[in-house]
């Protein structure tokens, strides 16, 4: 990082200590405000709720607020760093909740490594938020924090750098893919990093119908059998590499189509983009620093590069997705958010580009397009309803307009 970028972050976050605060909703001007607010007509909802919780979502904050929940055991590139040193990256989270999709959220640093103490502090907040958003938790032990609290809770939870980046990379594949005119069931995809972000861009891509899907490690190729898998990898292994290819990545990128990587700086090389089909699509996600650059990536051969920098053209990012996705979730009050839902919103991404409008330098919308949030909250918002998971039934519409409305004031 340059040493001007340091110095104004490091100013923005003094000087303002931090990146949020509170702000009330309602007026508090005199004795009658007090009373509303306060003693004695708080005790009103109070009394409704006792008769039926559900009304906390319709009655207090509750209803549009997030946590945002980390142990600090993964924090961007900086790895285990703990709960203190997340906090900024969680208030930053936050503030894009916020900014894109209007949604209230609360950084909540656990200083605990434990994933059972961890499990049941998340658990205990509840009646506070309508959703949980898990963020920078290490692997494997996401993935058993995610399933168990899913399990035990009545609200969506959802693990952004899984589900998000998984989502943000099937956007930008279906895009290019359009654009290349090659389809998802037949195209020759590699996925290179099984991590967590990784296993869930495999996961939706199977759901998305990619039948020709081969997921590379440090190790190679996954294959079903191959030892030393986590049982997320395992269950992946068993629907793609139909063929049980084995070898590096260099050996099975050859006459692939699409090369998706979360995984290492420069991990992908001049030769191994060489070595694809034609109109290859190839998209680093690698942060901050891609597998490979939009300039290089081109000069190699590729017809679409996409990369997670603003800073280049087809940024993949889950800033697009994770606003849409839990206004879309909060507007229907739903329980969780399923595949169907993750599929919904990759889609809604995707198709804000029409067909005609396609270019190399622009097959995913970028972040800052008005268009993206409204779109998802409306798609996921369908998708919850049609699956059974929204507690209330609204039109797509309304949530679409709505959210169009309230993120244009930010």
């Amino acid at each position: 990082m340059s040493g001007n970028i340091r110095e104004e972050a490091m100013k923005l976050h003094r000087d303002n200590q931090g990146k949020l605060g509170v702000a009330s909703k309602v007026p508090l001007k005199d004795r009658h405000d007090l009373s509303l607010a306060y003693t004695p007509g708080v005790a009103e909802p109070c009394k409704d709720i006792k008769a039926n919780k559900d009304l906390s979502f319709e009655l207090t904050c509750r209803g549009n607020m997030v946590a945002v929940a980390t142990d600090g055991t993964r924090v961007l590139g900086l790895g285990d760093i703990g709960p203190e040193a997340a906090m900024p990256v969680m208030e930053g989270k936050c503030v894009l909740f916020k900014v894109f999709g209007d949604v209230d959220a609360v950084p909540i640093c656990i200083d605990t490594k434990d994933p059972e103490k961890f499990i049941e502090t998340v658990k205990l907040l509840q009646p506070t938020f309508a959703g949980i958003n898990l963020e920078d938790i290490s692997s494997p032990k996401c993935y058993d924090i995610e399933d168990k609290l899913k399990a035990i809770m009545d609200i969506p939870v959802f693990h952004d750098d899984q589900h998000g980046t998984a989502i943000a990379a099937l956007a930008t594949l279906l895009g290019a893919l359009r654009f290349v005119k090659k389809d998802i069931k037949t195209a020759k995809i590699v996925v290179n990093g099984a991590g967590a972000a990784g296993s869930a861009i495999g996961r939706l891509l199977v759901n998305a119908g990619a039948d020709n899907l081969i997921m590379v490690d440090i190790n190679g190729a996954l294959y079903e059998g191959m030892p030393g898998l986590n049982r997320i990898q395992a269950e992946l292994a068993k629907k793609s590499n139909k063929a049980k290819a084995q070898g590096s990545l260099a050996e099975v990128a050859r006459g692939a189509d699409a090369l998706i990587g979360v995984s290492a700086p420069g991990a992908f090389t001049k030769e191994i983009i060489a070595s694809m089909a034609a109109d290859a699509i190839v998209i680093g996600m690698a942060n901050p620093v891609p597998e490979v650059s939009y300039e290089d990536g081109k000069a190699a051969g590729a017809k679409v590069v996409g990369t997670g920098r603003s800073d280049a053209p087809n940024q993949t990012n889950n800033v697009t997705v994770f606003p849409g996705v839990f206004r879309g979730a909060l507007d229907v009050r739903a329980r969780q958010i399923n595949e169907a839902m993750k599929l919904a919103a990759a889609y809604a991404i995707a198709n804000l580009i029409e067909d005609k409008d396609l270019r190399e330098d622009y097959v995913v919308v970028d972040a800052f397009d008005p268009r993206v949030a409204p779109a998802v909250a409306a798609a996921v918002a369908k998708a919850a309803m049609d699956t059974g998971v929204a507690r209330i039934q609204v039109d797509p519409e309304k949530i679409r307009l709505n959210t169009a409305a309230r993120t244009q004031k930010k």
